[in-house]
């Protein structure tokens, strides 16, 4: 006769995952968004979590199952009857009210939007990853809007990359458009140009989660060089983190993720593209180039094919975005100083990487240069002008670091600016 064995008694599932995060939060109330640097290999697979899997008895509804539709026919031999038609159009009446009704059903309301991951067929090829890129980022994707004297200010996206279980409270990130002034010069758009307009520090901004609630925002920073604004926000559940990754190429396939007023994702698929900056647009950006076009995707992020952010969109005017390299720099300077200090150099420039190779070919056969900055514009009684530099000097080290493109430079005067401000302090 067998040996009985002890039986394993299981507990309430939900309650001992309940404990399980209650435990994890009193270990570590402020939770951050994860950046991964440049030099980190993504080897390791998108993580998937399951929950447990219990077999149950079937529980049987004590509703009657919905009876199936049939669109009703009047027979040949009994059209002339006037009986059967009034009782034909009484029951297609029947049959139209019912067919509205369960088309009215949420899992049947699939065609009132479409995204290029369904539509376009150029897409085939990576179109099941990027519906798992899309649907592990989106948790970490809301929507906000502005108010300024109860009346609508603008509207964009933002990302969770802060929380604190204790008090309650999360940290969302978004572009300073959200409380950008309305430029009356500019009939199209207030955001077509990057340097006009002022911002409204005391606009009121109502987060849209995504369970339909709505609650206040309080600004906290606002950077206007970089054009960021940081909000927080007190809520009682659970949001999901943000996951960065500086490490962004050209040419790299990428989607652009928003949401609509109804809290609906948009999707725009793009690739990352190098371009040189106009005298009105910032030397930091990088590009989408893409074939849609959608608005108020502001503060919304750009995920690479694993859902991780490589960027946050700052102009979809435009159509660039600025990259998670620079974000991350940011984010660590406010975590350690309450503010983004960044070192002004008064100039303007053009990568020699980006321009065109029969350029470079020339200047390194000619002078032998095929890397640095080349000075686009120096500004009035800056240092710069000051030191001599000029329009057409190249810059090749800065500190003694050699740079070759302008977000390089960017992530230098960062570091820079939180020096100084360290030493200043002390």
């Amino acid at each position: 006769m067998p040996k009985a064995g002890k039986r394993r008694t299981r507990g309430d599932p939900g309650t001992e995952r309940e404990a399980k995060k209650k435990k994890k939060a009193e270990d570590q109330p402020v939770m951050f968004a994860a950046f991964e640097s440049e030099k980190a290999q993504s080897e390791a697979k998108l993580d998937r979590v399951y929950d447990d899997v219990f077999e149950s008895s079937t529980e049987e509804s004590s509703d009657p199952p919905s009876p199936l539709l049939y669109r009703p026919y009047i027979p040949d031999e009994l059209a002339d009857r006037a009986d059967i038609r009034a009782a034909f159009r009484d029951a297609e009446a029947t049959y139209e009210v019912d067919t509205d009704r369960r088309f009215g059903v949420f899992t049947l309301d699939r065609h009132s939007s479409c995204s290029c991951l369904c539509n376009d067929r150029r897409l085939l090829h990576l179109r099941e990853s990027a519906k798992d890129a899309v649907l592990l980022a989106a948790n970490s994707i809301i929507s906000l809007s502005s108010y300024l004297d109860d009346e609508p200010l603008n509207r964009c996206c933002g990302l969770w990359i802060q929380r604190d279980d204790k008090k309650n409270t999360a940290l969302v990130l978004t572009s300073a458009h959200l409380i950008r002034a309305k430029d009356p010069s500019s009939a199209r758009n207030q955001w077509m140009f990057e340097w006009t307009g002022k911002y409204h520090r005391d606009a009121s901004v109502i987060v849209h989660l995504l369970d339909g609630a709505t609650a206040l925002a309080s600004l906290i920073y606002l950077q206007e060089h970089y054009e960021i604004a940081l909000y927080e926000v007190v809520v009682d559940k659970q949001v999901q983190l943000s996951t960065f990754n500086d490490n962004v190429h050209s040419g790299q396939d990428v989607f652009r993720l928003g949401r609509d007023e109804s809290l609906d994702l948009r999707i725009t698929h793009g690739r990352v593209e190098y371009m040189i900056p106009t005298r009105h647009e910032r030397c930091h950006y990088m590009y989408l180039s893409h074939d849609e076009h959608h608005l108020q995707d502001d503060g919304g992020p750009v995920i690479d094919l694993e859902g991780k952010i490589v960027g946050m969109v700052n102009n979809q005017i435009k159509d660039t975005f600025l990259p998670s390299s620079i974000l991350h720099k940011c984010l660590d300077l406010w975590r350690k100083l309450e503010c983004i200090p960044r070192a002004h150099l008064g100039m303007t420039f053009t990568s020699i990487k980006f321009l065109d190779p029969i350029c470079i070919e020339r200047m390194r056969r000619k002078h032998n240069i095929e890397c640095g900055l080349i000075v686009e514009q120096v500004s009035k009684e800056s240092y710069a002008e000051k030191l001599g530099i000029r329009k057409g000097d190249i810059i090749e080290r800065l500190n003694g670091k050699y740079i070759s493109t302008t977000t390089q430079l960017e992530k230098m005067l960062l570091d820079i600016g939180g020096t100084i401000f360290i030493k200043q302090k002390s």
